[in-house]
């Protein structure tokens, strides 16, 4: 079963933060508001967020340097900025230093913003399945290095004249169905281990 999403809103303005809610009440998320942005870092700290979205002009931090912070924090979060005056200054920051996923002006439409933040998933999603992917290439890759460790060459493969593979010839201690069964359990007990 995967756990539901979660989204993080970040505005100074309560009555803000309870129409974005409500605006997202009919989605598949888990919805977590902050009123500031030492209050989203907290929250950050020990919740899996998957996207921030978080106003511009709050006291103490603005949001483009919170998302700066949740960048470097949490690099795994999809992060949004949302203002309702978008400065040059302001912009320039969040992309550079937040390296944010949009930037939304408000008033924000409730279907722009459902429509970003599934855009925004999308896009984690892929980053967690590359992620899983080369985790994957990786354990492969190390019983590939073991196997050629314990049966040099076996990891190599030779074309012959006429362009069919050449398998390496079988070790001392066994045939290729001994060496096939083997890489299987290698790779089962890679499997169990991760």
């Amino acid at each position: 079963m995967t756990r539901k999403r979660r989204i993080l809103l970040v505005d100074d303005e309560p009555a803000i933060l309870e129409g974005l809610e409500e605006s997202l009440r009919r989605e598949p998320y888990v919805i977590q508001t902050a009123t500031s942005a030492a209050a989203a870092l907290e929250v950050l700290a020990v919740s899996d967020c998957d996207v921030v979205v978080s106003d511009e002009r709050m006291p103490g931090m603005p949001g483009s340097e919170l998302l700066g912070v949740v960048c470097r924090q949490h690099p795994q979060v999809v992060r949004i900025l949302l203002t309702g005056q978008a400065t040059l200054e302001a912009a320039v920051r969040a992309i550079n230093e937040g390296e944010v996923f949009r930037i939304l002006l408000k008033p924000c439409a409730p279907d722009e913003l459902r429509r970003v933040l599934t855009a925004a998933l999308q896009v984690k999603a892929l980053q967690e399945e590359t992620a899983r992917l080369l985790r994957e290439v990786r354990r492969r890759g190390r019983v590939l290095d073991h196997l050629e460790q314990e049966h040099p060459g076996i990891t190599t493969l030779s074309r012959e004249d006429d362009g069919t593979l050449r398998m390496p010839e079988a070790d001392a201690q066994g045939d290729l169905n001994a060496l096939l069964l083997e890489i299987e359990r290698e790779l089962s007990g890679e499997a169990e281990a991760a």
